[in-house]
């Protein structure tokens, strides 16, 4: 994943957010030639893949691939959390 390039604006913000949530915090940030990497410290296997779910789902991506996922659950509304690749897939089994 791409650091994303901020300002010095957003690495003001980015601090407040820090001391408030570190959850939105975290991430891989570019200030000007320097690599700011925000990450909890001793997660487990299991915290980080459930980090990048719950990112990849709020993005609206699938969350084995990472791929866009375009369709909505009729019944809730929301976006599937899984591809067409994935949901087909899943249902065959």
């Amino acid at each position: 994943m791409e650091p994303k390039k901020i300002n010095f604006l957003e690495l003001r913000r980015l601090f407040k957010k820090l001391r408030k949530n570190y959850e939105e915090a975290i991430g891989n940030f570019l200030y000007k030639d320097f690599r700011i990497q925000i990450s909890r410290y001793n997660l487990s296997g299991g915290q980080r893949v459930m980090q990048l779910y719950k990112r990849r789902r709020k993005e609206g991506k699938c969350i084995q691939c990472g791929a866009k996922v375009g369709n909505k659950n009729p019944r809730t509304g929301k976006l599937y959390r899984l591809c067409d690749y994935h949901r087909n897939k899943v249902d065959k089994k």
